[in-house]
């Protein structure tokens, strides 16, 4: 009787829906609270769209600079153990061999079933210390164009996150109108972002909506009665 093929679908953009995350929230709510809080004190959407765009230049560089430089340290980290586990199956081979049958034994094979595969490793360093990264440090061999991939989609997000507040006061006649037209966008497109993050993340969509919307609303909130108190 033919079988139907096993087929495991496994969700694999881990580090990219991260990296947006990271992007959109900051880029929704900071530019968000900023246009919030200069409506409460200037009388032209002039300012607050050059003060906007000036934020989203600035944020979206920075943000983009400390992704590429946590992506760099990650490789540079990973490159850093690897050649210290080269060292140490070289001048304290007993020791890793044991360090190996450790964890073959958390898995509940006896020394006998162990003792060739520890024979293999000795005369594969390479796969040795493969296996070493990944069961001994959890360490995962990095993608050389993640620090990259990672600034761009960074900064992107911020980039289109941040335009989403702002763009009613480029349109709007008054900044009444602006602002509120602002809010209403924010808001959904808070909303929405709050749901996709959940769905690919594993969180209840809902309550990551909610959240993600409570936090936006209330730092935009908080931005526009300082400036009110101040102006």
């Amino acid at each position: 009787m033919p079988q139907t093929p096993h087929l495991e679908r496994h969700f694999t953009g881990g580090a990219t829906v991260r990296d947006v995350v990271i992007g959109m929230a900051d880029g929704l709510t900071v530019p968000f609270a900023l246009a919030a809080g200069l409506t409460g004190a200037v009388a032209g959407s002039g300012i607050v769209v050059t003060a906007g765009l000036a934020e989203i230049a600035a944020g979206s560089i920075a943000m983009g600079l400390g992704g590429y430089l946590a992506a760099r340290s990650d490789a540079e980290h990973y490159a850093s153990e690897r050649a210290r586990e080269y060292d140490e199956i070289r001048d304290k081979s007993d020791a890793e061999r044991e360090e190996v049958a450790e964890v073959f034994r958390g898995y509940g094979l006896t020394d006998e079933q162990i003792a060739p595969v520890l024979d293999a490793f000795q005369n594969d360093p390479k796969a040795w210390v493969d296996f070493m990264m990944r069961f001994e440090l959890g360490l995962e061999a990095p993608d050389p164009t993640r620090a990259r991939v990672s600034a761009l989609t960074i900064a992107g997000a911020y980039i289109a996150g941040g335009l989403v507040p702002l763009s009613p006061y480029m349109l709007a006649g008054s900044l009444g109108a602006a602002l509120r037209w602002s809010i209403g966008l924010t808001l959904t497109a808070l909303v929405v972002f709050g749901w996709v993050k959940g769905r690919f993340t594993g969180v209840s969509p809902v309550k990551s909506a909610l959240q993600t919307a409570f936090v936006g609303s209330l730092a935009a909130a908080a931005a526009y009665a300082i400036a009110k108190l101040l102006s």
